[in-house]
């Protein structure tokens, strides 16, 4: 079974744009990942304030590893100090 993530987040209004630009430099290095599936961002179209990530792993070690790049690390220090909050799930994808 894959490693799923789901991240609710909930971005500070005036960082918005700030925040997508970051996020969008993550998410590009995350899809290269060996061990990445599949790496979504979607943003609620009447809220910009508010968005999910979905992202899909082969196992909890990929993850594990797309925790320890560089572009993760650089994600952490610049763009979650943007939000308001960010809240994790974690899921495991049933099947294919």
């Amino acid at each position: 079974m894959s490693f799923v993530l789901q991240v609710d987040l909930r971005i500070r209004p005036e960082n918005v744009d700030a925040f997508m630009r970051k996020l969008a430099e993550n998410a590009a290095a995350a899809r290269k990942e060996s061990g990445c599936k599949q790496f979504d961002v979607v943003v609620d179209p009447r809220d910009p304030t508010r968005a999910m990530l979905y992202e899909v792993y082969d196992d909890e070690q990929a993850f594990e590893r797309h925790q320890q790049t560089a572009d993760f690390k650089k994600y952490v220090a610049e763009a979650v100090p943007l939000l308001a909050s960010r809240e994790r799930h974690v899921w495991k994808r049933v099947g294919g």
